[in-house]
């Protein structure tokens, strides 16, 4: 590891310092996956963070190693974070980055004084992000874990003991949450986003002793870090890719770069800030955008592909990947549509098909423990082609990366409606009017989405215990759209007509959608039980393939 004499970090040094925290916190992965408030298999806060901090750490290695100062891989931190985000741990991680980003963009190393200004400006970008704090979550964690390192570097400015003290306050940080947010005390864990950053801290603090970085292994489900290159494409011109920055004392302006390029082309996608900036865009002219990215400085990473002769493999390729990728499988329009696109996410192959069929502009693939990334629903909504685009998320851990998603793409309106799972995606969808103004739109669909009532069955991975009652390995478990636990039962069956039986009566059709587990003889099973259970009431059956929960019934 490369660090400046007295022990300060040099940008070769941040680099080293965020590889130990990656593998630190993915050798501890299934531990932090496994805290869930729920004792349910779809855990992935870990994963989330991992996947950030991953694509931070890739955006920074593709500096040539001859240029890597703090300023610059502050900067390739804070664009890979950004772009790579996924889940709600993973958009408040990226916040911390880019808060580090631009605390350290004047810095010529980073000392102990250096890591309390940006962990300072982390920990206030990150609560900004977030628009009802809670206490007890990864935010606190963050928060003690500044506040410690100040103290520390008051009467000692070392990097070693300001990074030791905040390494120490966040690991007791962590074991006051569940004091701090009642839900974690009844489950009796600890705040998974919280201990993830406890872990990325140890990390960083590793790599000051010159230990080997662990090898890190795959990450579980095969998740892609975000790349420009699998943005659905139009059937003519070129793709033109490449990263730009500045001349030495010039800034970048990414606002002013993409109104000029949505000018030269489309499908214009620029993020970045004054230090580097990635490029995308489609056109007939590939070196008219060369020529003008060039005016603002040097180029790197170019890349130029004939979309004429790819768009063919390309998407015979993402129709073949549509079951494990999270990227859009709806085809590119050939027109731009008049009215707002609707992006919807769907964590099953059925579930797309519903979506696509119900007149979806695009459909991105993903959900809890494949959670897309903001950069990949940013190329989504790029996809479409429209000005205004409609996002269903249908997961609450993909909603706040659908927001900064939007914020990637600043030249459309995007509008997030907060559906909760599919169920409330295919209600809102199904009330859709183009004609109507974009918001007025988004909060017809949302009500839609909130009126009518679902739950999800899945079987408990752990021993737990959820409000009063104790949930043994192996029960099926019956959770209400707003993660609360309807019923328990060893029998499949009996737990989703209890839970069912919980819910508001005066529902007339329940839709039953079967996950990938789950065969047609056992939902025709479950449908009959029901049938005979629930007078009066329609029961449909829909194959959504979703992973995780055998079935996600909607009732209204």
């Amino acid at each position: 590891m490369k660090t400046v004499s007295d022990g300060a970090w040099d940008g070769e040094g941040l680099l080293t310092a965020l590889q130990h925290a990656a593998a630190t916190l993915n050798a501890q992965l299934d531990e932090v996956n496994a805290l869930n408030v729920f004792p349910v298999p779809d855990g992935d806060t870990g994963t989330n963070m991992l996947a950030t901090v991953q694509a931070a750490i890739a955006e920074a290695q593709s500096i040539p190693e001859t240029e890597r100062s703090v300023a610059r891989i502050g900067a390739a931190l804070s664009l890979g974070a950004l772009m790579g985000a996924r889940g709600n741990s993973g958009v408040i991680l990226s916040q911390v980055f880019r808060g580090l980003g631009e605390a350290v963009a004047d810095a010529p190393q980073i000392g102990g004084r250096e890591l309390v200004g940006a962990l300072e400006q982390g920990c206030s970008a990150a609560f900004a992000a977030v628009a009802e704090p809670v206490e007890g979550t990864m935010l606190t964690v963050v928060r003690d874990a500044s506040r410690a390192a100040a103290d520390a570097a008051d009467g000692n400015g070392a990097l070693e003991h300001v990074l030791s003290a905040a390494v120490a306050e966040a690991a007791a940080s962590v074991e006051r949450t569940p004091s701090l947010l009642p839900v974690l005390r009844r489950a009796g864990v600890v705040d998974a986003g919280g201990r993830g950053i406890e872990l990325l801290l140890r990390g960083a603090l590793a790599s000051l002793h010159a230990e080997p970085v662990p090898t890190q292994a795959r990450l579980p489900h095969d998740v892609a870090l975000p790349d420009f290159d699998h943005l659905e494409i139009h059937e003519y011109g070129y793709e033109t890719v490449f990263l730009v920055q500045p001349r030495p004392g010039e800034r970048l302006d990414a606002a002013v770069i993409r109104e000029r390029l949505a000018q030269l082309g489309e499908s214009v996608l620029v993020a970045g800030d004054r230090n580097a900036v990635k490029i995308h865009v489609h056109n007939e002219r590939p070196d008219e955008i060369l020529a003008y990215g060039l005016s603002l400085g040097t180029l790197s990473r170019i890349s130029v592909e004939n979309l004429d002769r790819q768009a063919s493999a390309v998407r015979e390729h993402a129709v073949s990947a549509a079951a494990t990728e999270a990227l859009p499988i709806a085809g590119a329009p050939t027109s731009r549509p008049t009215g707002p696109a609707v992006v919807a996410v769907a964590p099953g192959t059925g579930l797309a098909r519903v979506f696509d069929t119900l007149g979806a502009t695009a459909v991105v693939r993903g959900g809890q423990s494949a959670n897309p990334s903001a950069g990949q629903l940013a190329e989504a909504f790029r996809a479409t082609g429209a000005g205004e685009v409609i996002v269903l998320p249908n997961n609450p851990n993909v909603r706040l990366a659908a927001i900064q998603a939007g914020e990637l793409v600043p030249d459309i309106q995007v509008e997030v409606v907060r559906t909760r799972n599919p169920a409330e995606g295919v209600a809102a969808l199904l009330v859709f009017d183009p004609d109507l103004p974009l918001r007025e739109a988004a909060k017809m669909m949302a009500a839609a989405g909130s009126a009518i009532q679902t739950l999800q069955v899945t079987a408990a991975v752990r021993d737990a215990r959820i409000g009063r009652r104790k949930v043994r390995r192996g029960e099926y478990i019956a959770l209400g759209a707003g993660e609360r636990m309807l019923a328990a039962d060893r029998d499949r069956s009996q737990a989703v007509v209890a839970g069912i039986r919980r819910l508001k009566p005066g529902f007339e059709l329940l839709t039953v959608y079967r996950g990938n587990e789950v065969d047609h003889a056992a939902a025709e099973e479950l449908r009959g039980v029901l049938c005979a259970e629930m007078e009066g009431v329609e029961v449909e059956l829909v194959d959504g393939g979703q992973p995780h929960y055998d079935f996600l019934i909607s009732a209204e």
